[in-house]
């Protein structure tokens, strides 16, 4: 629904159709049946065996009757940004000439919102291809305060998100990521410093650095992707839209004394 050509600039279409900027969809990257299939299961027990390295998943898959060679699963893994809890092997690729930053979260009392907010990229299956959901949530509260979906994992994406995000709540003191090169880019570290952002980075394989936004993660997909069979790109974003909205303002958390994320964060505000 969204056209380049005519005098309507994009912001303003996607304003009027009530979506964000860097909430456009894509067509989802497609791969061969087998393919998915296998990416599928990786996902499901990524989220169960974090610490899995290349090894571990061959021979878990090979255990299940299927016949996939080591080379096969690895590139597999790095399409689908696997980043493993464990020091090696780890197919999370990373620009070394980038600088990384340290991780500042530690022993760090967490106590009010837009103190520190995360940020970080996942897989999301569908039916015939996959595509990339990103997140940024305030971990004082847990609240999602801007997401978006693509069919890549770009730096300029995850700009964006920052952006908004600052526009509607207002900028955090600290963003926390891993050490992705969308994360370590110039572009984006830059982006941060520029607005008087501080920056920390997960120590590489640590699983308890970045552990609010893999609970996120796992709630989506759990709660959401794989309840439903989606077919595009608008399946996709109209799915997600529903379930953060949910889980923003419905969801009752266990470990928020059973308050909603939104009902803490306007609290706090």
């Amino acid at each position: 629904m969204i056209e380049r050509d005519i005098d309507i600039g994009i912001c303003r279409q996607c304003d009027l159709l009530g979506i964000h900027r860097s909430g456009l969809y894509y067509a989802p990257l497609p791969e061969s049946e087998d393919n998915l299939k296998y990416m599928r299961l990786f996902d499901e027990q990524y989220l169960k065996t974090p610490f899995y390295g290349i090894r571990r998943m061959t021979r878990w898959l090979n255990k299940k009757g299927f016949k996939v060679n080591r080379k096969r699963i690895i590139r597999l893994m790095s399409k689908m940004g696997w980043q493993t809890l464990y020091r090696k092997p780890n197919t999370s690729w990373k620009n070394k000439e980038n600088k990384i930053y340290p991780y500042l979260l530690k022993d760090l009392k967490i106590d009010h919102p837009n103190q520190v907010w995360g940020i970080d990229i996942t897989y999301v299956p569908m039916r015939r291809g996959f595509m990339y959901l990103c997140a940024i949530i305030d971990l004082h509260t847990r609240y999602v305060v801007n997401w978006g979906i693509s069919n890549s994992m770009t730096a300029d994406w995850c700009c964006q998100l920052v952006e908004e995000a600052i526009e509607i709540h207002g900028k955090p003191e600290i963003i926390n990521s891993d050490q992705g090169s969308q994360f370590t880019s110039m572009e984006y570290t830059e982006m941060l410093l520029s607005k008087g952002i501080k920056i920390s980075m997960d120590g590489k394989g640590r699983a308890i650095d970045n552990i609010f936004i893999e609970r996120l993660w796992k709630s989506v997909k759990y709660e959401c992707i794989y309840l439903h069979a989606l077919e595009d790109g608008v399946q996709l974003y109209e799915g997600l839209d529903n379930y953060f909205t949910f889980y923003n303002t419905e969801r009752l958390h266990q470990s928020l004394d059973y308050e909603t994320p939104e009902s803490l964060y306007k609290k706090a505000a």
